[in-house]
């Protein structure tokens, strides 16, 4: 940024605050991903779900939330981003607010779609908005930082959070935590953030193409949560994982042939962003069973209550928050995303594989506490380079879309993770009782596995980082995380009354 563009304090001010308006927005949809888990058992006794029916207290908000994230992305390029982003705010505050007064099972998983719908919306622009507004290397940089933070170390928050509420006030809290940070974060964000025009719609909005690839990820979503009850191999998850291949097939025909594609083909013309989609669909895949795993292995098998649960994984953020705040921002600069990510993605592995190796008589601080070291420095390094990595094919006019790509395969890459992960836990386990295992063995045998495989994910995405993202020159992505087209990159947090 050359003397004449560099902001006013005042200006500069505005925009670190307006940052931390967007990682509100974002951190209240990504602890409402795993802030719902630990408070399953009171709301099945409050509302009377079937042990069958509970998981869609889940699914319900994954389905909407996995399918829209694209969409939601190229709307904020068409019609702006703070609208979109404020939209989505409002969506869900008011969602959370339903689902806090829900009284019966079909009242909330209505609600819990409805949350679904405004936290696609809300997540899909909030990195776009964050790039946009900070041009400059290293305060880029540093924002990505911050945002990384919020997305890696918000999961974990979450189920500490839920435990905390759900024994102090009762599960409906878990719900309304959210309504007085949204309507803050709303009125803020009005006054705080510019209004963008958008691009407008051009030729069109390219309305098949948006049925097309919504239904295709909705359908994926389906297949890999419904997959949990049904199986793999069973007809349905088999069916519906076959309709949405044929979805996929046709938008990608379709974007082929439109005048105005949703998903301009240029946006995989560079290496770094297609390596870095791939690299973090295998990394998520990988890890973010960890937070759902470990918890069953501290309360099935070390006897953790929810609270010590909750209080046993807090290292992970706090290590996630030293490293994407302060040392990511500074390595990357230095030596450049590609070089940093490598020995992220080692440490996540060496992370697994001690957890590959947890004892049925083990104990947090010699088992468990040992791994969260390094997933929680692996990850806190990863995040940043990938997000930057993943935006730098990004002109001004696509960086929603490139948003929501990179939101959209962090949450696929999530659910399917999951729930292969988790059916190996659950298969393994289920085989060894007939050999006279105990039930503590066995289940810690399921996780073993499922952290071994787990580790295995995410020594294929090293492999991607190390040979796709490998390049003999500095890229465009590596110091600074910005696009080609980054330095036309318009201003944006500034104060602004526009609506």
């Amino acid at each position: 940024m050359s003397a004449r563009t560099v902001p006013a304090p005042a200006v500069r001010t505005s925009r670190w605050f307006a940052l931390a308006i967007l990682c509100a927005g974002q951190l209240m949809v990504i602890l409402d991903g795993t802030i719902v888990n630990v408070a399953l058992p009171a709301v099945q006794e409050s509302l009377g779900f079937s042990s069958s029916s509970l998981g869609w207290v889940v699914n319900a908000y994954l389905i909407p939330f996995g399918g829209l994230l694209l969409l939601a992305g190229r709307f904020g390029d068409l019609f702006g981003r703070k609208r979109v982003f404020v939209t989505g705010l409002v969506v869900f505050t008011v969602a959370s607010l339903l689902c806090g007064l829900a009284q019966n099972t079909t009242a909330l998983l209505v609600a819990r779609f409805a949350q679904g719908v405004g936290g696609a919306v809300t997540s899909s622009v909030t990195l776009a908005m964050v790039v946009t507004m900070f041009t400059e290397p290293g305060e880029r940089a540093k924002a990505i930082g911050v945002y990384s933070f919020v997305q890696s170390a918000g999961g974990t928050l979450g189920l500490l959070l839920g435990g905390v509420l759900t024994r102090a006030v009762g599960w409906h809290w878990i719900f309304f935590v959210n309504v007085p940070i949204g309507v803050a974060a709303v009125v803020l964000a009005q006054r705080v953030l510019v209004a963008e025009r958008g691009t407008g719609r051009g030729r069109g909005t390219d309305a098949l193409g948006a049925v097309l690839i919504t239904s295709a990820l909705m359908t994926a979503v389906y297949a890999i949560v419904a997959a949990a009850d049904h199986g793999f191999g069973s007809a349905r998850t088999l069916g519906f994982g076959l309709l949405a291949l044929v979805l996929l097939a046709a938008f990608a025909v379709r974007q082929a042939r439109a005048e105005d594609p949703l998903l301009p083909p240029r946006m995989f013309r560079y290496r770094a962003v297609s390596g870095a989609l791939g690299t973090h669909a295998l990394m998520i895949s990988g890890l973010f069973g960890f937070q759902f795993l470990v918890v069953l292995y501290m309360q099935k098998v070390l006897g953790f209550d929810e609270v010590e649960t909750g209080a046993a994984v807090v290292p992970v953020p706090l290590l996630v928050g030293v490293m994407s705040l302060f040392l990511a921002p500074r390595l990357i600069g230095r030596f450049g995303a590609r070089a940093v990510l490598p020995a992220a993605l080692a440490l996540i592995c060496a992370g697994l594989g001690i957890l590959g190796r947890i004892p049925a008589d083990g104990a947090y601080l010699t088992d468990v506490f040992p791994a969260t070291v390094p997933l929680g420095i692996g990850f806190g390094l990863a995040m940043p380079a990938l997000a930057g990595l993943a935006m730098s094919g990004a002109t001004p006019q696509d960086s929603g879309l490139a948003s929501g790509m990179f939101n959209t395969v962090q949450q696929v890459g999530a659910s399917l993770g999951l729930a292969v992960l988790s059916a190996l836990a659950a298969s393994h386990t289920g085989a060894l009782p007939h050999d006279g295992a105990s039930r503590a063995e066995a289940l810690t045998d399921g996780y073993r596995l499922a952290f071994q495989v787990g580790a295995v994910f995410v020594l294929g995405a090293l492999v991607i980082a190390v040979t796709v993202l490998r390049t003999s020159r500095r890229a465009t992505g590596d110091a600074s995380a910005a696009g080609p087209a980054s330095s036309r990159a318009p201003e944006a947090g500034t104060p602004s009354a526009t609506p």
